[in-house]
C-alpha cells in the first residue's frame, strides 16, 4: 500500500516539545489475506488499528517498522462506509525521500 502523505510526530530528545514531519511511505504486507477489497484510491485514512503479535497500535504505526508474526491491519478512509482488514505473516513499512517539516508542537 502506496502512503503518498505520512504524518510523522518526532519527540524532541530530552524536551516535552515535538514536531511534524509529512513522508511517504510504502506498507508491505507478506502472504497478505484480505477480509475486504481494498477501495479505489486516493483515500484519506481516518485511523485504524494495527496488531503486531501482542501489540496493538491504535492511529499510529512505529518507525522502523519489521516485524513477522501475526500481522493485522485494520483501517479506515474518509467515506468508505467499510473499513478494509488484512492478516499477513509478515509487515515492513518503508519510508520514501526526505521527511519535510510542518511545523513545531508545544504542550
Amino acid at each position: 500500500m502506496h502512503i503518498a502523505r505520512a504524518s510523522l510526530i518526532k519527540t524532541l530528545t530530552g524536551s516535552n516539545e515535538r514536531t511534524r514531519w509529512w513522508q511517504a511511505g510504502i506498507l508491505r504486507m507478506d502472504d497478505a489475506v484480505l477480509s475486504s477489497p481494498l477501495p479505489l484510491g486516493p483515500l484519506v485514512c481516518t485511523g485504524g488499528d494495527l496488531d503486531e503479535n501482542i501489540y496493538t497500535y491504535r492511529d499510529m504505526i512505529p518507525i522502523p517498522l519489521a516485524s513477522r508474526g501475526h500481522i493485522r491491519c485494520e483501517l479506515h478512509f474518509e467515506g468508505e462506509a467499510s473499513p478494509f482488514v488484512v492478516t499477513a505473516s509478515t509487515v515492513e513499512l518503508e519510508m520514501q525521500g526526505t521527511p519535510k517539516y510542518l511545523e513545531h508542537l508545544r504542550t
